[in-house]
C-alpha cells in the first residue's frame, strides 16, 4: 500500500428509504387499521351500487315490453313446395341425378339436395341456373 497519509473513508452515508403509499395501499385493510389505531381520521365512502350487477338485471328497460309485445317471426324464408316438386318433376324428366344437375349448374350436390328437401333459402341466382339447366321456369308466374 503505497498510499500517503492515513486510510479514510469519504462515502457519505446512504439512506434507503419506501416509497409513499400509493392510493390502493392506503385503503389496504391492513393500513386502515394501523390508521385507527394511531388515531387518524378515516373516511369510509360506499359507492352506489358497488360491487353488485344490479344495474344490468334490475328493473325493466325502455325496450323490455316491446320486446315482449313483438310477435314478428323471425326464420328464413324456405323453399316453397311447388318450387320443390317443381325441382324434381323437370330433373326426373331430363334424367338427371341430383348430382349430375349440380354438376350441370357448377353447385355441390348437398345444394340441389337442400332445394329439393326444402331446407334451402331460396337464392336468384341458383334458381337462374336451375332454370337454365332444366328448361323449365320456376320463378315467378307459372
Amino acid at each position: 500500500m503505497a498510499g500517503v497519509g492515513p486510510m479514510t473513508q469519504d462515502w457519505e452515508p446512504v439512506v434507503i428509504r419506501k416509497k409513499a403509499p400509493n392510493a390502493a395501499a392506503k385503503r389496504d385493510e391492513k393500513s386502515v387499521n394501523a390508521a385507527r389505531r394511531a388515531g387518524a381520521d378515516i373516511e369510509t365512502v360506499r359507492k352506489h351500487n358497488a360491487g353488485t350487477n344490479k344495474a344490468a338485471s334490475s328493473g325493466t328497460s325502455l325496450n323490455t315490453k316491446t320486446l315482449d309485445d313483438d310477435t314478428e317471426n323471425l326464420t328464413h324464408e324456405r323453399v316453397p313446395t311447388e318450387l320443390k316438386k317443381a325441382i324434381m318433376q323437370a330433373r326426373g324428366e331430363k334424367k338427371l341425378t341430383q348430382s349430375q344437375l349440380a354438376q350441370l349448374i357448377n353447385e355441390k350436390p348437398q345444394v340441389i339436395q337442400e332445394y329439393e328437401s326444402g331446407k334451402a333459402i331460396p337464392n336468384q341466382q341458383i334458381l337462374a341456373k336451375l332454370e337454365r339447366a332444366l328448361g323449365t321456369k320456376l320463378r315467378g308466374k307459372k
